[in-house]
């Protein structure tokens, strides 16, 4: 198959380039570097013709911040180069990714088992996603998580996947990770490989590129609100696996699932 490692790289994050080489230097793949969007660069045009609050139900509470904005479309730059390449796939890395021994395990079953249409998480927490066995190799499993888990710093994507994540992200209202939980509405179902082997060493490499400030008003009011919302898109993340248990071979009707459970919610 056609594949590249492709690393989404901040250019002014001068102490990440290093991370970029070795990561480059690890991969079994050809690599490029994908230029990310600096979230100083946003003029308000582009950030209200890409982000608009409240689009989709749940509503997610909290307003993206610049650097959350510059980070979906640098992902989204990512898909368009699986498409624009015309590649199989790639395994799209963030510049604070980092790999162990147990990576080329992990990533052997997930190209052994990926097929157009996959988007295949390589999750930096382990245990903390649960759903359905796809496959196993000895102590590593893939598996296709009820709710997918948060964080981008690792994925194999199938070009077919890249292709309906484009049309769905044409306009957005929330962080990249969490809209890709929403599987009834991007019609792409991610899976996981655990342990996957990969780490996030962002502390390592200078603090996150996505940090900001928060008053003590709104830290008090996104730890009320989060646990709320990540209940609620848990209700709609169950919802759409029990249609997909219904329908396994058309994950295309996950948009059916959302309609039934929001017209029941209402």
């Amino acid at each position: 198959m056609n594949i590249k490692a492709l690393t989404i790289h901040l250019a002014r994050a001068e102490k990440r380039r290093a991370q970029v080489e070795v990561l480059s230097s690890v991969l079994p793949f050809p690599s490029a570097i994908i230029d990310a969007v600096d979230g100083r660069l946003i003029s308000e045009q582009e950030r209200c013709r890409f982000y608009r609050p409240y689009l989709y139900r749940p509503f997610y509470p909290f307003t993206l911040s610049d650097n959350e904005v510059a980070c979906f479309l640098s992902h989204r730059t990512a898909w368009q180069t699986i498409v624009n390449d015309n590649l199989d796939a790639a395994l799209i890395l963030e510049d604070d990714a980092a790999v162990d021994e147990h990576f080329s395990a992990s990533l052997t079953l997930a190209l052994a088992s990926l097929k157009q249409g996959d988007f295949i998480r390589f999750p930096v927490r382990d245990g903390r996603e649960y759903g359905r066995l796809i496959a196993r190799a000895e102590s590593t499993s893939l598996i296709e998580p009820i709710c997918p888990g948060l964080g981008m710093v690792a994925q194999l994507i199938s070009r077919d996947a890249a292709i309906k994540l484009l049309k769905a992200s044409e306009r957005v209202d929330r962080p990249v990770d969490v809209f890709l939980q929403m599987t009834w509405m991007t019609a792409v179902v991610p899976k996981s490989v655990v342990p996957s082997g990969v780490q996030e060493i962002s502390a390592c490499l200078g603090g996150s590129t996505l940090k900001q400030d928060k008053t003590w008003l709104s830290k008090c009011r996104h730890e009320i609100l989060r646990p709320i919302y990540r209940t609620k898109i848990a209700r709609y993340a169950k919802a759409a696996a029990r249609h997909r248990d219904c329908s396994p071979s058309n994950h295309e009707n996950d948009r059916n699932a959302y309609s039934h459970f929001h017209a029941s919610s209402n």
